[in-house]
């Protein structure tokens, strides 16, 4: 059996191998690595891909974020609304502008923002809601985009884990996720369904204008060299990297559906283990599985955890320490306790590998590892 990854890189790439190494040598022969025109063709195909007017490319996911909220005319003292149940760079960005970040509850289910509690953390200094559409599947963007066209708020999308992820309102309409608010951003950050090799990132939206001012704060603030409108950063989307994710971008829905497979599998497999919660499908959202996320009961996480480990099969906590409860972020009006469902969850997720790459044997000798821990203990 080939050894278990979180995600298997490495196999991926032999796939694509013949073709990414063309490309990388082509962009080598140009010269053109900054900008050219294997980031404008990327952006393009990406933009035809999920159904927006434009997408425009940055340095990472974090960027991104911070570009979108630069973009939008936040300043110091405003207030955006997030879930503390993410990775740190969503709420990173809020801190950095001066912004005051207003920590939601998430679903238990679907680990997503709950609308209710973003309605109830909504005050007058609020001007944003930056959704996470966390571990594949997005978020409720029918009662978000309400709620906020309710009070007049913006909507950043952070998207940087379920790209490629449908979005069904309830009048019908589909659209990709990160497409739905007023701007949408993503990683591609390695082990992103959709990843390069380095870092990088972009932001999606239907707004010309707002697509105008992205563009001018990601390069330095300024529309025309050595004439600066207002305060940008330096941060683009290299060409060795656009070169990769146009090839793996024609590969991304047969990545998800690899991946729905594997949670397929996962699921039927811990069908009747009545300690594991496998990952709820959303009724409004497909789901691609950047993670698989199972939340493990009575105390069972860690401990199953290094029963894991012992049998080379990785697993992993995301997120150990909500964002609330990071020294960095701690204030008195999220002390312990306001987010009970998010603190739950923090002692109970524990995610699976899920790779493009994994195989049957791999599978078999990961979910008998799971069940035997629970016959040990007398389980299912």
């Amino acid at each position: 059996m080939k050894p278990i990854q979180m995600v298997d890189l490495v196999g991926q790439y032999a796939r694509i191998k013949t073709e990414v190494d063309s490309v990388l040598q082509r962009v080598i022969d140009s010269a053109a690595f900054i900008n050219g025109p294997e980031v404008k063709a990327f952006e393009q195909e990406l933009a035809a891909y999920l159904g927006c007017r434009h997408v425009i490319g940055c340095a990472n996911g974090t960027d991104a974020l911070q570009v979108a909220l630069m973009a939008l005319g936040l300043k110091p003292g405003d207030e955006v609304i997030t879930p503390s149940f993410t990775f740190v760079a969503t709420v990173e960005v809020v801190a950095l502008l001066g912004i005051v970040p207003v920590f939601a509850d998430v679903l238990p289910g679907t680990f997503n923002l709950d609308p209710a509690d973003l309605r109830r953390k909504i005050t007058p200094r609020t001007k944003a809601i930056v959704p996470v559409h966390l571990f594949g599947q997005a978020a409720d963007m029918d009662a978000i985009m309400a709620i906020a066209g309710e009070h007049g708020l913006y909507v950043v999308e952070d998207n940087c884990q379920a790209i490629g992820s449908d979005h069904r309102s309830a009048g019908g309409t589909v659209r990709k996720s990160g497409t739905i608010g007023h701007i949408g951003v993503t990683s591609f950050f390695p082990s992103k369904n959709l990843g390069c090799y380095g870092d990088g990132g972009a932001l999606f939206t239907d707004d010309d204008a707002l697509a105008h001012k992205v563009r001018r704060v990601c390069n330095h603030g300024s529309d025309k060299r050595y004439y600066h409108e207002v305060v940008g950063v330096n941060s683009r989307l290299d060409a060795l990297q656009a070169a990769v994710l146009r090839i793996k971008l024609k590969h991304l829905d047969d990545y998800a559906r690899s991946r729905r497979n594997a949670a397929a599998a996962y699921d039927a497999a811990f069908s009747g283990l009545p300690e594991l919660a496998v990952p709820e499908r959303s009724a409004f959202s497909t789901h691609v599985f950047h993670q698989y996320t199972l939340r493990v009961a009575e105390g069972h996480r860690d401990a199953l955890r290094k029963h894991l480990e012992e049998r080379q099969i990785p697993a992993m906590i995301y997120y150990p320490v909500p964002c609330h409860q990071q020294l960095a972020y701690k204030s008195p009006r999220f002390a312990n306790g306001s987010l009970p469902v998010t603190e739950r969850l923090a002692q109970e997720v524990l995610s699976l590998p899920m790779s493009t790459e994994l195989d049957q044997e791999q599978l078999d000798h990961i979910t008998g590892a799971v069940k035997g821990y629970f016959t040990a203990q007398g389980g299912a």
